[in-house]
């Protein structure tokens, strides 16, 4: 079995900014929807992925392939931290997962990271290792969590995230200054899908 990390695509949230249609519906120019071409961008750097969605999430209705990997958040309405409590707790028990060295955590909503910048992150992945990306300084998407801190993210409740367990951990965090301004493109409001439409057709 590969040691090589896996992508979780984090997509159970209610993304309330953005208004009353669902955002992981949202069309880009190539036709794709938001969270699909999140999945296409992730799968073309890391060979398993996994879309994180609520129970009630039809992954066909959101232009995911019948087929795609999906893990279930039932606490999805708790908050983030319990979508990645439930997402790293099911990763922590999957046997095809169990030489992993690490987990990318993407948001579905940033399908504009290069794919050169989701290979270096995952050169540097290291069981004892925290990976993120710098742009100009700034920490970005997606961050790679090293499976010595698997448990703690499952540990996790509520809408605080995994910041807490990356503060805990700072001496084991290695940043990569990276020259893509995608790490930082997510879309919180309709007006934000501007920002994708670029010649390759994202």
């Amino acid at each position: 079995m590969s040691q090589a990390p896996v992508a979780v695509i984090l997509a159970a949230g209610a993304s309330r900014r953005f208004g009353p249609k669902d955002k992981r519906l949202a069309r880009l120019p190539s036709g794709r929807t938001l969270l699909a071409a999140t999945l296409i961008m992730a799968s073309a750097a890391f060979a398993r992925v996994r879309v994180v969605l609520r129970d009630d999430d039809d992954p066909v209705a959101l232009g995911l392939p019948a087929d795609a990997p999906i893990l279930r958040a039932p606490r999805a309405a708790a908050g983030l931290g319990a979508s990645l409590a439930d997402a790293f707790t099911a990763l922590g028990t999957d046997p095809s997962l169990s030489r992993a060295q690490a987990a990318a955590v993407l948001l579905g909503d940033m399908p504009g990271i290069a794919p050169d910048t989701l290979v270096r992150l995952c050169d540097a992945a290291a069981p004892e290792r925290i990976v993120r990306p710098l742009h100009a300084g700034r920490p970005g998407h997606p961050v790679l969590f090293g499976r010595d801190v698997w448990a703690e993210l499952a540990d996790l409740d509520g809408d605080e995230g995994a910041r807490r367990v990356v503060a805990r951990h700072r001496a084991r965090c290695h940043e990569l200054e990276i020259d893509d301004p995608g790490i930082h493109l997510d879309i919180d409001v309709a007006d934000d899908l501007a920002t994708l439409w670029r010649g390759d057709g994202v």
